[in-house]
């Protein structure tokens, strides 16, 4: 079976699945294996609900014509993606970094809208899956794609810039995130880099944060040319100032010694840095300050990333879509500003930190300590190996915090709730 072949039954339907529970009738379903599945298995099943197609790799489930048998499936998606890629002949804008990924593409996507017709990476599918799937969301009627790439060891950018093929690029910052696969901080960076690297080769525009040393150092060694600043200082194509975050963001911004502001629906002061990467994106495809602004005001941020939930008891800052040490220690510095009354931080352990686990918890323990908070909440081995050496509550499970929760009402707060992804703090929501 060749790419070519296998995308001339693409194109027939232009869907794609991976999940025998989301076949869409005449798709084609790709047969991928994890540690703990094997889809070759559900071939037969998907056939049954209406693929036109499956892709498999094992000859045992080929049941008919229209088992499609290659070497190896998620390879196979890997080169059907960049088939498709090469067949487009739009701006990509290639988008990583250890913290505000998503957000900075919701925000990106959102301003580039008001004029062109966009795709940007849906929700979280940033890996080497989820990039070659969005790469084959798009459609010919897009003008302009925002692709997330996630990475957690060093090659990983490299792999997904040969699949999405940016034509534009920007790391958002490189923090303490991953640290255990990357195998540290320099290792974080030299990952990050990868999307500069490519760029560099690619002869690609590259959006920077001049206030970021970590990403100038980064860009210098690239030797990129291409560079379009963004930041604090004058001197940048995009100049911004924070004019207030309490709790939603106002940013004043000038562009061309035209002055303009904008007020956002987001919390929290690190976000300050994603909304002038908008900015600058928007203002290099010649949007006007109206079209840029009227994407920034309009924008809600969902996906319990820096959302601010009223419930009937407290306010609550719903940002446990994951956390690392870097984006945990930049909420507690929002929260500690912020002007409420009471205040409450519940935050949960942070995954894939490998030998400085201990070291980062106790740390931002340390920084919850000392910010001020009225009330502090601490769930997960991880932190609860500190609980004799700060103050606050300790749990060692999510379960045991909503116990505590159900007898002990938290009432009239500003509640932070932040942690790892993989430690469900979306369970206490509902006793706060």
């Amino acid at each position: 079976m060749t790419t070519e072949k296998l995308y001339s039954y693409y194109l027939k339907s232009r869907l794609i699945s991976t999940d025998t529970r989301n076949i869409s009738e005449g798709c084609i379903f790709f047969a991928l294996k994890g540690d703990n599945f094997n889809a070759n298995e559900f071939a037969k099943q998907a056939l049954e609900k209406g693929a036109a197609f499956v892709v498999i790799d094992e000859a045992d489930f080929a049941l008919n014509d229209k088992c499609l048998l290659v070497d190896d499936v998620l390879t196979t998606l890997q080169q059907l993606a960049r088939h498709h890629r090469n067949q487009l002949n739009i701006p990509v804008i290639g988008l990583t970094g250890s913290n505000g990924k998503t957000t900075s593409k919701e925000l990106v996507n959102a301003v580039l809208a008001e004029r062109f017709k966009t795709f940007a990476t849906f929700g979280n599918l940033n890996n080497h899956i989820g990039v070659p799937l969005s790469i084959l969301s798009i459609d010919n009627e897009v003008e302009i794609a925002v692709i997330e790439m996630g990475a957690n060891h060093q090659k990983e950018i490299e792999l997904l810039c040969t699949i999405a093929q940016p034509t534009h690029g920007i790391i958002t910052n490189v923090g303490l995130a991953h640290l255990d696969g990357f195998g540290g901080f320099e290792g974080v960076k030299k990952g990050k880099a990868e999307l500069y690297a490519y760029l560099k080769e690619a002869q690609g525009y590259t959006f920077i944060n001049r206030d970021n040393p970590h990403l100038l150092e980064m860009s210098q060694k690239a030797g990129l040319n291409k560079l379009i600043y963004y930041g604090t200082e004058n001197g940048n194509t995009i100049k911004g100032t924070l004019k207030s975050s309490d709790p939603f963001i106002e940013v004043e911004w000038t562009n061309h010694d035209l002055s303009s502001s904008v007020k956002t629906n987001l919390t929290g002061s690190y976000n300050f840095e994603n909304i002038l990467a908008a900015i600058c994106i928007g203002d290099f495809f010649d949007l006007n300050p109206e079209e840029i602004n009227a994407g920034l005001s309009n924008y809600q941020p969902k996906n319990n990333r820096s959302q601010l939930t009223k419930t009937d008891k407290n306010t609550v800052i719903c940002d446990f879509y994951n956390a690392n040490p870097s984006s945990m220690s930049a909420a507690l510095k929002n929260i500690s500003v912020l002007t409420a009354e009471h205040k409450t931080a519940i935050l949960g352990d942070m995954f894939e930190l490998g030998p400085e686990s201990a070291t980062q918890h106790e740390l931002i323990a340390k920084q919850a300590n000392e910010s001020g908070l009225n009330t502090l909440v601490f769930i997960g081995k991880h932190f609860y190996a500190f609980k004799d050496k700060f103050d606050g509550l300790f749990f060692e499970t999510p379960a045991e915090a909503a116990t505590h929760l159900q007898q002990n009402s938290v009432q009239d707060n500003l509640v932070l709730l932040k942690g790892s992804r993989g430690m469900k703090l979306e369970s206490l929501l509902e006793y706060l």
